[in-house]
């Protein structure tokens, strides 16, 4: 694995691009960076698609529970569609 520099210089404004090799230090942590983002990409999608909470709190107040029942199922659904540690 490598990675990309870029070098600017200020006075001149010139930039030059290297390719830099990654030491096996750096490909260990960047394995494992990339393990923790996957198996929590489910929270931000989930997140996307819930239901707004507004929905849950207007059926409480109103005493509605078929509001109440299908906002929870509305969140199962998306809890489903998006389970834990599934990129």
């Amino acid at each position: 694995m490598e990675y990309k520099t870029i070098t600017v210089n200020v006075t001149t404004g010139e930039t030059t691009e290297s390719i830099v090799p990654m030491t096996a230090e750096e490909i260990t942590k960047a394995q494992q960076e990339k393990a923790y983002v996957d198996a929590h990409a489910y929270i931000a999608k989930r997140a996307a698609e819930y239901p707004p909470i507004t929905d849950y709190i207007d059926g409480v107040v109103k005493g509605d529970q078929a509001q109440i029942d299908k906002y929870i199922a509305d969140c199962l659904a998306v809890k489903a569609k998006f389970p834990k540690g599934v990129a």
